[in-house]
């Protein structure tokens, strides 16, 4: 690794310090993307709305992040570093204080404070990684891409800890009193992200190039609107079902239209809002496969097991979080250190030993019963995310490899886009599988009032089968990856020249 790095006027960056304000602010911010989930039942009480409606919470920073995350590639090429860094710090810390003063009248409000939130986040994580690339040489990429998965693997795994936590009970932290309100979820992040500004004006430098580019706004509505209908119909399945033309197939048919004829115009474009022509490359385009399947295969869990635990083991938010908390700390411990042997073996051996125990992870969730020992699922839990760890970054890191530092920026949205998709569909069919399986194996409605003991048993069973169904899918994802890591490069690709494509 080079000793020396220079910004953009060639003065000398302190790259672990401005690599400790990036992670720093970027884990605060995503903390954002799951934390509310253990909190809608108080948010729903506070504002008196209910559990179709408090979904768009979660719903709309999902759409909005997803949305922005194309853009990303065209405001890294054209806005400077620091200044394109600290404008989305300065939009989350917006965002933030809007839904931390919301008054319960307005939730309408605190939908657009999860919307400016979420543009924030669309832009920070793709721009990590395209300056982890950059502050970072070819040989220690792996170790640089580790970091960032210690950010992108544990913030939203600790999130539902983290509220559920607040939640619990009023804390006294340095003489302050941090109440056990919805407010404090939002107000404990703000003072971490104004601190990590006040850092960036000191250690945050621009080391990416930029020129000057025409935003084209007829790719910005294709994007918007077909990305948008597509995530918004995947977030719709859990709600209608599969069958509902309006709210589900309708957007997806839309939104997929829309999306192909922006891919369209985009290889007739001089100079693309988003180069689909990184694509071409085979490494960059099965290793992007892979971390898509690997997102499905973990948000998803990640979603339907606190359910599993909350509505069957009768677990409170706390409770379900910190079985999960485990796998979190695993997936930080493992990322850096499965960069370190991606800078030595390359991808493949680990995407291999990755899924595989991401597979051997998951199927076991197939027989819990609702007995299934507390520890045995954090066990299992543990386990999955090991092997996520093993695949993320090394994958990451080989897309990225696989692609010239001129198309970085580009290779990093198109790859994040995917990797948004993925999380949003997983989610979508797990939660749908379960819940379709779940109402088709209820007991009749008559039966509860002729024998309620019997009624609650078999409304178990079937809720039981609704969570199997969504697991064994979940292991159906890891196998599907696992049978596509043989088509990996052997080996570290660091140069464009080893593109599989040129092979």
């Amino acid at each position: 690794m080079s000793d020396k790095i220079v910004d953009t006027k060639g003065k000398p960056v302190n790259r672990v310090a401005m690599m400790i304000v990036l992670l720093v602010g970027v884990f605060s911010v995503m903390l954002m993307q799951t934390a509310l989930g253990t909190a809608l039942p108080a948010l729903m009480k506070a504002f008196d709305v209910n559990a179709s409606t408090v979904q768009w919470l979660t719903t709309i920073f999902l759409m909005a992040n997803g949305i922005m995350v194309p853009v990303s590639a065209f405001l890294t090429t054209r806005i400077q570093t620091k200044t394109l860094y600290l404008s989305a710090l300065g939009l989350f810390t917006a965002g933030t204080l809007l839904a931390f003063v919301t008054p319960t009248s307005a939730f309408w409000m605190l939908m657009v404070a999860r919307v400016l939130q979420a543009m924030a986040v669309g832009v920070l994580m793709p721009l990590m990684q395209v300056i982890s690339l950059n502050l970072f040489d070819a040989e220690s990429r792996g170790k640089a891409m580790g970091l960032g998965g210690l950010v992108i693997g544990m913030a939203p795994a600790i999130g539902p800890t983290l509220s559920g936590w607040i939640l619990e009970k009023d804390h006294t932290i340095l003489g302050f009193t941090l109440e056990n309100s919805w407010r404090s979820i939002f107000g404990v992040v703000l003072p971490v992200v104004i601190v990590v500004m006040i850092a960036s004006f000191v250690y945050f430098r621009n080391i990416l190039p930029t020129k000057k580019v025409t935003l084209n706004v007829r790719s910005l509505i294709e994007s918007t609107f077909g990305f948008g209908l597509i995530l918004f119909g995947f977030a719709m399945v859990s709600d209608h079902g599969w069958g509902d033309f309006g709210w589900v197939i309708l957007p997806l048919i839309a939104g997929l239209l829309i999306t192909i004829e922006f891919m369209w115009h985009q290889s007739r474009m001089e100079k693309p809002f988003l180069d689909m022509s990184v694509f071409k490359s085979r490494q960059f385009t099965i290793t992007t496969i892979l971390v898509s399947l690997a997102m499905m295969a973990m948000i998803g869990v990640e979603m339907v097991l606190p359910i599993y635990m909350q509505n069957i083991r009768g677990l409170t938010p706390l409770d379900s979080g910190l079985t999960l908390l485990p796998g979190a700390l695993m997936m930080g411990i493992m990322s850096p250190i499965a960069g370190a042997f991606y800078d030595k073996h390359g991808a493949k051996r680990l995407a291999v030993i990755g899924f595989s125990i991401l597979l051997i992870g998951t199927v076991p969730l197939f027989y819990m019963t609702a007995d299934t020992s507390q520890h045995f699922i954090t066990a299992l839990y543990t386990l999955r995310m090991f092997g996520i760890a093993m695949t993320m970054m090394p994958l990451t890191a080989s897309a990225m490899g696989a692609l010239s530092p001129e198309t970085a920026a580009q290779g990093t949205a198109a790859n994040n886009t995917m990797r948004q998709i993925a999380s949003s569909l997983g989610t979508a069919i797990l939660a749908s599988v379960m819940q379709s399986v779940t109402d088709n194996n209820k007991p009749a409605a008559s039966l509860k009032g002729q024998d309620p003991l019997s009624y609650a048993n078999k409304l178990i069973d079937a809720t039981l089968n609704g969570f199997h169904a969504s697991f064994l899918l979940a292991a159906g994802f890891a196998l599907v990856a696992l049978l596509i890591t043989f088509l990996l490069h052997s080996g570290k690709i660091n140069t464009p020249a080893h593109k599989e494509d040129a092979a």
